[in-house]
């Protein structure tokens, strides 16, 4: 029988991957979290507060590259697609 795929535990290389995202994931979760000061009428230091969350965020976003999971033992061994 197969595991739901919902019900299941994320595999080692999943994980992995979450954690490598990590940084870029918080600085998303940071975005949001200044978006709701704003609309809550935090003024001009929740405004410089969201520049500088989406500042942070682009910059993480410009050096992120994700995970490749699917690259065959041979591709990550010479480091490109085979």
């Amino acid at each position: 029988m197969v595991a739901d795929p919902v019900e299941r535990e994320p595999s080692k290389r999943e994980l992995a991957a979450i954690e490598a995202e990590w940084p870029l994931i918080a600085a998303e979760l940071a975005i949001v979290d200044a978006e709701v000061a704003v609309a809550a009428g935090g003024g001009q230091l929740a405004a410089r507060r969201l520049a500088a969350a989406r500042r942070s965020a682009a910059r993480l976003a410009a050096g992120f590259e994700p995970a490749r999971p699917n690259r065959s033992r041979r591709a990550r061994r010479l480091g490109g697609a085979a």
